[in-house]
This record gives structure tokens, sequence and C-alpha cells, in this order.
């Protein structure tokens, strides 16, 4: 779904780049960003503008870093200085060099006026942020172990990027369905490598071999994904949802759906959470289909609460040995009765597997689009000098701020 971006040979040269090794490669539309970012020598004090500050990021896993060089230009263009904690995007392949080029400056990003980051702040970043400044990134508001008092009481503005609501004109700064569209790509790549036999139908002189069936239990941006990678592969996809509404989606990837007649759907696009006895007919129904299945892909979230239980042990034991489990809702307890949370194992010769953090293993595309996502945050937090003023009455600043000012 990331369209290849065509490179061309660039005939400016500016600044001694064509010296630098990292240099080479970079796409025609990363230079003119680079070279415009040159160019603009902002008259006004450096000292009067806003400084964004891009960290390392520490959480174990984590490869993706906040802003790739491309973003950090088009900040520069508009007269904001960026600072670049030293080896910030190492992890993503992106080395120093690129963000000087691109305009920053390797320096304490921690003393920013405004940070961005990827995963939530440990006890200690949260420590090196000064009351008044303002972070964005993910937060974890709802969940009950997170750092949102700690920055209240530090006096610190934040921006969580899964509070950012589900509205039209919010799309481009959906951080969420950015890194969900990851997910559930690299989900279906995973499960194609685990199983014992072919995803696509192949017609030999040896004979013909039957495509794989491919099950997505939660259809929202990760699941289309799953189900759209699936059929790419040569899969036999079908997609299963508790929001009926969600079926002529799947039908346009080509994929079938599944209906076992329970609807909950809730608000802003999310499923509600199932009654018991809806529950206990939907496990019902799933065990009963997913005997019929090669591999079972999982990504069924409720905000806030415990994954649903989707896929029991009994569903597992009805599956043929070789046949593959991919729990992708393993970070809030998985949606497989069995699952193990970071790990890969094999019950009853099913391959259950729930990893966590997928969009890290992918760090160059993944850390593309949250960029993108990061910086229409910043462009609407942005006045016309590039001073955070942030709107609140704006409704995309205001449910996405989960500390204000300090109170």
């Amino acid at each position: 779904m990331i369209s290849a971006i065509a490179v061309a040979q660039v005939t400016t040269v500016r600044c001694g780049e064509c010296a630098d090794p990292a240099r080479q490669g970079r796409t025609s539309e990363e230079s003119r960003a680079v070279e415009t970012a040159h160019e603009s020598a902002e008259p006004r004090d450096s000292a009067s503008r806003t400084t964004v500050g891009v960290v390392r990021e520490s959480a174990g896993g984590e490869r993706r870093v906040a802003l790739v060089p491309k973003i950090v230009a088009t900040l520069a263009q508009r007269g904001v200085d960026v600072v670049v904690e030293a080896g910030a995007g190492e992890n993503a392949l992106i080395p120093d060099s690129e963000y000087e080029q691109a305009g920053a400056r390797i320096g304490d990003a921690w003393a920013a006026d405004v940070v961005v980051k990827v995963a939530p702040p440990s006890a200690d970043e949260v420590g090196r942020l000064a009351s008044g400044r303002t972070l964005i990134g993910f937060l974890a508001p709802r969940n009950e172990d997170n750092s949102i008092g700690a920055l209240r009481d530090a006096g610190v503005q934040a921006f969580a990027m899964e509070a950012i609501p589900r509205i039209s004109r919010a799309q481009v700064m959906d951080a969420l369905s950015s890194q969900a569209n990851v997910a559930g790509y690299k989900a279906t790549l995973l499960a194609a490598s685990e199983l014992t036999r072919f995803f696509p139908m192949l017609t030999t002189a040896a004979g013909t071999v039957k495509p794989a069936s491919v099950l997505v239990l939660g259809v929202g941006v990760a699941g289309l994904q799953a189900l759209a990678t699936a059929k790419r592969l040569g899969s036999r996809p079908t997609g299963y949802d508790v929001r009926p509404e969600v079926a002529d989606q799947v039908r346009s990837v080509g994929a079938s759906w599944l209906d076992l007649g329970i609807d909950a759907a809730g608000e802003g696009g999310y499923a509600r959470e199932l009654t018991d006895d809806e529950r206990a007919r939907q496990q019902q129904a799933l065990q009963d289909a997913i005997a019929g299945f090669d591999v079972v892909i999982t990504t069924a979230l409720v905000p806030g609460r415990r994954a649903p239980i989707l896929v029991t042990a009994d569903a597992v034991a009805s599956m043929r040995p070789g046949s593959v489990v991919v729990d992708l809702a393993g970070e809030t307890g998985g949606n497989c009765e069995l699952t193990r949370p970071g790990e890969t194992y094999v019950s009853g010769g099913v391959t259950i597997a729930a990893p966590l953090n997928l969009p890290a293993t992918m760090p160059e595309h993944s850390s593309e689009l949250y960029s993108k996502n990061v910086l229409a945050l910043l462009e609407l937090m942005l006045d016309d000098e590039g001073r955070v003023a942030p709107d609140f009455s704006d409704q995309v600043l205001a449910d996405s701020c989960v500390t204000r000012e300090g109170a």
C-alpha cells in the first residue's frame, strides 16, 4: 500500500552533499526538500525560533524514529529549528549526517520546545522534560500503567497520537492506522513463513497444490491489510468482524466475508465489548469455522480493555497440524486463549505466534509514515511564525492533548 517513488537523477548539488555516501540513492522528492531547506535562510533570529527535538528511542526492540530527514527539511523550510539526538535514526538505518544535510543539528533534543518520539517515555525520560515543554508521541493514555500523571506533574503539555479523533481531516495524522497497516502486512508474511504449506495455488508437472485458506479476525486497518496481503500472496482470504458494515471493505480487497450473525458496532469506528451471551455464541461459531482454515490472523481490540478471546484452545486443537495462528493483540492479552505475548511456539502441531510491536520490524517505512503523521499534527499547532500556539477549540488538538499546560 506504500507507493514506490521513482529515483531520479538530481543535477543540483549543494553543501558538499556529493561527497557523502548517504546522499546517494536519495529520491528527487527528498533532494528537493533538502535543497529548499538549505536555501531558506530565515531572517528571523534563531533564538526566537521554535525548536523540535527528535530523541533516540530507548524502549527495547523499538527501531523507529519520530521524524525522518525529509520531514526535518520541511520543518526547516518553515523556520523551525530541529535538534536530533545523536544516533536517533540509527536503528531505522538513518545516519546523523542525513539529518544534518536536511537542516537539523545534532544535540540535546530533550531541551527542545517540542519533543517528538514514538514509544511512551520512561520515568527517566519524563525527568528530562522541563516544565512548559510539549511532548508528542504514543502515550498509551487508556492503559492503567502510563506516564500521563508524571507528565502532568512535570508541567509538560502532551499530545497522544492514539487520541487523534477518527474524523476525515485528521486522517493524515492517524498514526494508529499508519502503523496498523505495517502490522497487518508483516503479520501475513510471518504467517506465510511459519506455515508448512504454500500460500498460492501451484500447477506443476507433479500436480496441483491448493492455495492456503486464511481467516482474519478483526477487520480494522491491520485486518484489511492482512487480507489484502494474503490475497496478493495467492491464498484464499476470509474476513470476520462483529461490525457487519465492514463486509463491503473485506470484499473490496478480494476476500470473502464470514457472517456469524453478531452485530457489535461501537463508537468511533471501534467494536463494543460483547455481552456474555454474544461472546459464547461467537466463540462456538468461530470454533466451528476455524477448523477449516490453514492460517488464522487475529487483530481484534477493544480500546482500554483486555483483548477479547476469539480463538479458544479447542479451536486451536481443531486445526490441522502445520497450521498457524498469528495474534496481533498480544500486547493486551491476545485474541487466542493459548497466546504467549512475544513468543512463537507449537501447540498440538499448530504454530502460535504473538509478535509485539511489528511496525518496529520495518523501521524505514514505519518511521516515514509516522513522521508524516507527526508533521501534520505539528503544522496544526504551529502559528504562521512557526511558534507553538495550539488552538484548543480545534477538535483534533483538544482530543489529542492529554495534559494541558501542566494542568
